[in-house]
């Protein structure tokens, strides 16, 4: 229950860092269209959306909209910030819960593979992989998959979501959830559903990698502590097989940091989906951000933010509670 109440004062701290670093600036209007408007025009305009008044007006105002599911209207396109997030947030959840699943299929079983192994070829030849993995930069990263997978091998798309051919399927079927997944399925043609699948392999492997190998390094870290304990030692005396003392007794324990940690590898995810979403055209809340700051459109920046710092708040209390569920020695 404290855990929970301390999301409270955990999003109004990060709700109000980010309106102060966005006034630090000056005012968003003067920031989107100072070099576009005359300086009466500017004024008026200013006037109009109250960025006159006192900071504390503005940030008590700020704090009420925020409060009431009001996040302002963006500058450079006339749009709710909620409609914007409604629009394009289901296609970075997708892309997240793609590297997460990136993340979790390679980390996890290579990392007990590595700490079964300790100090032996196969051991050293993945703590190599797990650190190019996640000292390689996600930009990089991706544009090196593009460049390898689609551009010479051909295997895959280069960028978007779906092709054009996909998207005129899942119109005509009228499935528009905002998951590709999802509305592929709904027009119950295979195609469609691989023709999504293909475009998200790319950008799920430049975002899941660098998870990966951090999850590989702690279940690895885990794993060796774990068949250390008394009970495997005693398990192994009483002639358990090494697969069963691996899979039945070692790899729980060597799971709880790896839950512990994915809820702070969320902010990571959310900030490397930017640079993703960037690099392979994934229409999500990443790429719209990318846009709106290039626009030097602070409102809807603002907004995005916000928005992003309130599902890491959540999402680590989540993970608190799924970490307390597989071992109740946990306590917070």
């Amino acid at each position: 229950m404290v855990r929970f109440l301390l999301i409270i004062p955990t999003v109004f701290i990060l709700v109000t860092t980010v309106f102060v670093l966005m006034r630090a600036t000056g005012d968003p209007i003067t920031a989107a269209l100072g070099g576009r408007l005359t300086p009466d025009q500017l004024a008026e305009r200013i006037h109009a959306a109250g960025y006159d008044r006192p900071i504390l007006v503005q940030y008590w105002d700020y704090l009420s909209g925020v409060f009431t599911g009001d996040l302002g209207t963006t500058l450079s396109d006339s749009r709710p910030v909620t409609e914007v997030l409604t629009t394009y947030g289901a296609a970075t959840l997708e892309l997240s819960l793609y590297a997460v699943l990136v993340a979790t299929v390679l980390g996890v079983p290579f990392g007990m593979l590595s700490g079964y192994f300790r100090d032996r070829v196969p051991d050293a030849v993945l703590r190599v992989l797990a650190i190019l993995a996640y000292a390689t930069p996600v930009f990089f990263a991706g544009l090196l998959l593009k460049l390898v997978f689609s551009v010479w091998l051909g295997w895959f798309p280069v960028a978007g979501r779906v092709s054009t051919a996909g998207e005129i399927e899942m119109r005509k079927a009228g499935a528009d959830s905002g998951f590709m997944v999802i509305d592929a399925l709904q027009t119950g043609d295979p195609a469609v559903l691989l023709d999504v699948l293909s475009h998200a392999v790319l950008p799920a492997m430049a975002l899941g990698l660098l998870t990966a190998g951090i999850f590989l390094r702690l279940v690895r870290t885990n794993m060796i502590g774990t068949l250390g304990t008394d009970y495997v030692t005693a398990a192994r005396s009483r002639g358990v097989r090494e697969r069963r003392l691996v899979t039945g007794h070692a790899w729980r324990p060597a799971l709880i940091p790896v839950i512990t940690v994915a809820g702070m590898q969320i902010a990571m995810l959310l900030v490397g989906a930017v640079l993703t979403e960037t690099t392979f055209e994934w229409r999500g809340l990443g790429f719209q951000l990318a846009q709106y700051l290039q626009a030097r459109d602070f409102v809807a920046v603002q907004g995005i933010v916000v928005v992003m710092a309130v599902v890491v708040a959540v999402t680590n209390f989540l993970v608190d509670m799924i970490a307390v569920l597989v071992d109740p020695r946990v306590r917070y």
